[in-house]
C-alpha cells in the first residue's frame, strides 16, 4: 500500500502543558483509522495539524504530492442563505471538469448522502442534515484521505448506520475521531490511542476496536508487572547504596550507575501507569422501596400538527432501565419532558409515587452558567461539597472528575464540552434520586468516562430512562428499549440486536468490555526449592535483563530513523518489535521476582 501521509517527531503543547510529544506515524491507502484518547490528549489538535489548519511546535508532516486531503470539522458553519447546491458546487468550482461532469458528480453525491433536491437553504437544515451536508461537501471533492472529527455528532441512529455503510464501502482512506465504540468496531481497521500511559505517547493496533482493547489490556498489564518488578529491584539497589562508602567501593561503578538508571526508569513507568485514570461517577439512590415509582397510561403528544406518540403506557419500577431510541424529531426528548412535568400530555395521565425524586440531565446543559467559575459550578455555596453525608473540599471533589487545581477559577464557558458534561454529572451525583432521566449524557465524554458512567448506571438501584446515540451504552445498560418512529408509533425491544433484526440491519459486534489493568504479581511457590537450572537462571538474570533492555533501546532508537516514516510497513513492524521487546523485559523482571521470592522462602 502506498503511503499517503506521514508525520515525524510531531510535538504540540497548549500553554505550558504538552499535548503530545514525538509522534511518528503514517497513513497508507486503504487504511481506516480510528483516533481515540482521553479528553485533552490532543486528538483534534493532531487532526488540525494533519490537515494543515494548525502548525506543530516541532516535527514535520509530509504527504504524497498528488494526495487530495479533505477534512470535516466537528461543527461546520454554512452561510444560511446558500442552498445545498450552491455549497456543493462551490466546493468543486476550481476542478477541471466539463459542465456535464460537474452536474453528474453533484447528482451522485446528493443521492449518496440522501438529499432529495439541492434547493434547500443551509439555514433551514437540522443539525443532522447539516452534518450530512458537511460530509457531502467533503465527498464531492473526491478525497484520497478524509479526516473526520466526531462525524456522528448530530446524526440520529439511522444517520449513524448510514454513515457506517458509506465508510465501509469508501474508496478512500480515512482517519476519524470518535467515542462511539460500535462505530469504531464497524468501520475501522486500525486504532490509534493518544495517551501518556504509553512510552511513545500513543498505541497503534491493526484491527477493529475489539482487537485494540485486547492489545491495550496486554500492554498495560505488562507495564504494571514491569512497575512491580522494578519496585522490588530498586528497593534492593537502594538498600545496597545505603550501606555506605566502604561497602560501595568494592562494587563496580556500573552497579551504581545502573541503580540510578533503575530509579529513573521506575519513576517514568509510575507516571505512565498513573495516566490510566477515569472519572469517579456514582449516583446516589434514595433507597426507596416503592414497587411502582411512576406509571404513565395512554400518553399522547403532538407538536406542530404531528402526533409523536399515542396511547403510550409506561411503568417504572426500581431497577428498570428504559432506553429510548428513534430518529431525530421522533419525540424522545418530548417524552422525557412529560415525565419530568415540564410538558403536559395531550391525553393520558402520569401517576407518581409520593415524594418521588427525579434527577434530570438536560442535553442542552441549560443549568450551566458559562460565566461562572468551575469552583462555583461544582460548589455554589462554599468551598465544601457534601456527598452522601460526608464533606470534602471542592478541590478534592474536582479531582474525582479529573479537573486540575489550576482549572478551578476558569469560567465554565472556557472548558471543553466533555468537561462541561462532567460538571453536570458531578452535580447530579449529589442529588438522591428515585429515577434518573438522562438526555444524551454521553455527548463529548471520552471512552474511559463512558465506561465508568455505564458501570454506575448499571449499578443504580432506582429506575433509569436513557436517551443516547451511543449504541454500546444503550445495549449495555438498558433492560428494555422503546423505539419511537415520530409518527405516533412506539415499539418495544429486548435489546439493540433485536431492534436491528427488526429493521433488517446487520448486528454490530460488541467490543469487549475493558477490564481495569491491575499489577499481576507472580504467585511465588515455596512448595519446592530452586532447582540447579533455576538457580543458574537466577544468577544470570541480571545480565539477561540488561541484554533485553539494550535490545529494546536499540529497537526504540530505530524508530527515530527519518527514512522509516516513508515506509509504513517497515514502521509498523518496527513499532511491533519495540512492543514485543518491552513485553519481554517485563516478563524477565517478573521471572526474576518469582525466583528471588522462592529462594528467600517467601
Amino acid at each position: 500500500m502506498s503511503l499517503l501521509l506521514s508525520v515525524q517527531s510531531l510535538s504540540k503543547a497548549f500553554s505550558a502543558r504538552p499535548l503530545f510529544t514525538d509522534i511518528t506515524l503514517g497513513i497508507s491507502e486503504g487504511e481506516r483509522l480510528g483516533l481515540i484518547g482521553p479528553n485533552g490528549s490532543g486528538k483534534t489538535t493532531l487532526l488540525h495539524i494533519l490537515s494543515g489548519a494548525e502548525t506543530p511546535d516541532s516535527g514535520e508532516v509530509s504527504k504524497r504530492r498528488d494526495v487530495r486531503l479533505v477534512a470535516v470539522a466537528q461543527e461546520d458553519a454554512f452561510p444560511p442563505e446558500q442552498t445545498v447546491g450552491d455549497i456543493l458546487t462551490s466546493a468543486i468550482a476550481h476542478e477541471p471538469l466539463e459542465d456535464y461532469e460537474r452536474t453528474a458528480l453533484l447528482k451522485r453525491v446528493l443521492a449518496q448522502v440522501g438529499f432529495a433536491e439541492d434547493a434547500q437553504q443551509a439555514g433551514a437544515l437540522s443539525g443532522g442534515w447539516r452534518k450530512r451536508l458537511a460530509l457531502a461537501r467533503a465527498l464531492i471533492q473526491r478525497p484520497d484521505l478524509l479526516l473526520l472529527d466526531e462525524p456522528t455528532n448530530h446524526l440520529d441512529l439511522n444517520g449513524v448506520l448510514w454513515l457506517e455503510a458509506l465508510l465501509r464501502s469508501a474508496p478512500f482512506a480515512f482517519l476519524l475521531i470518535s467515542h462511539d465504540r460500535y462505530f469504531l468496531e464497524n468501520v475501522t481497521n486500525r486504532i490509534i490511542e493518544l495517551s501518556r500511559a504509553y512510552p511513545e505517547g500513543y498505541l497503534s493496533v491493526k484491527g477493529a476496536y475489539s482487537d485494540f482493547l485486547t492489545r491495550k489490556q496486554d500492554f498495560l498489564t505488562a507495564q504494571a508487572q514491569q512497575q512491580h518488578a522494578l519496585e522490588g529491584q530498586v528497593k534492593r539497589e537502594v538498600e545496597w547504596l545505603r550501606r555506605g562508602p566502604q561497602a560501595r567501593t568494592t562494587k563496580a561503578q556500573y552497579r551504581i550507575d545502573e541503580a540510578h538508571r533503575l530509579i529513573g526508569e521506575l519513576a517514568e513507568v509510575k507516571v505512565r501507569n498513573a495516566q490510566d485514570k477515569t472519572v469517579d461517577v456514582d449516583f446516589s439512590a434514595s433507597g426507596r422501596k416503592t414497587k411502582e415509582l411512576l406509571v404513565a397510561k395512554n400518553l399522547s403528544k403532538a407538536l406542530g400538527g404531528r402526533t409523536l406518540f399515542s396511547n403510550l403506557n409506561l411503568t417504572l419500577m426500581p431497577g428498570a432501565k428504559l432506553g429510548l431510541l428513534g430518529p431525530n424529531g421522533s419525540g424522545k426528548t418530548t417524552l422525557l419532558r412529560l415525565l419530568t412535568e415540564e410538558l403536559t400530555p395531550d391525553t393520558g395521565v402520569i401517576r407518581k409515587a409520593e415524594g418521588l425524586r427525579v434527577v434530570y440531565f438536560d442535553q442542552a446543559r441549560a443549568p450551566l452558567d458559562r460565566q461562572q467559575s468551575l469552583r462555583r459550578a461544582l460548589s455554589p455555596e462554599s468551598d465544601n461539597v457534601v456527598y452522601r453525608g460526608a464533606s470534602m473540599h471542592v478541590s478534592a471533589w474536582a479531582r474525582r472528575f479529573l479537573f486540575r487545581p489550576e482549572q478551578l477559577e476558569m469560567p465554565v464557558g472556557a472548558l471543553s464540552g466533555g468537561e462541561q458534561a462532567r460538571i453536570l454529572l458531578a452535580n447530579l451525583m449529589r442529588l438522591p434520586a428515585d429515577i434518573l432521566i438522562l438526555d444524551e449524557p454521553t455527548n463529548d465524554l471520552d471512552i474511559p468516562s463512558l465506561e465508568v458512567l455505564e458501570e454506575s448506571l448499571s449499578d443504580f438501584p432506582g429506575a433509569l430512562v436513557l436517551v443516547t446515540h451511543d449504541r454500546y451504552m444503550l445495549d449495555t445498560v438498558s433492560t428494555e428499549l422503546l423505539a419511537l418512529d415520530g409518527n405516533g408509533g412506539a415499539e418495544r425491544f429486548a435489546d439493540y440486536a433485536q431492534w436491528e433484526a427488526r429493521y433488517g440491519r446487520v448486528n454490530a459486534p460488541a467490543p469487549a468490555r475493558k477490564a481495569a489493568p491491575a499489577p499481576q504479581k507472580p504467585a511465588p511457590s515455596n512448595s519446592r526449592r530452586l532447582s540447579t537450572a533455576e538457580l543458574r537462571e537466577l544468577n544470570g538474570m541480571e545480565e539477561t535483563i540488561l541484554a533485553a533492555e539494550a535490545e529494546a533501546e536499540t529497537l526504540q532508537a530505530a524508530l527515530n530513523d527519518p527514512g522509516l516514516a516513508a515506509d509504513h510497513t517497515r514502521m509498523q513492524a518496527a513499532w511491533q518489535a519495540v512492543q514485543d521487546a518491552q513485553a519481554r523485559v517485563a516478563q524477565l523482571y517478573a521471572r526474576w521476582e518469582e525466583l528471588e521470592a522462592r529462594r528467600n522462602g517467601v
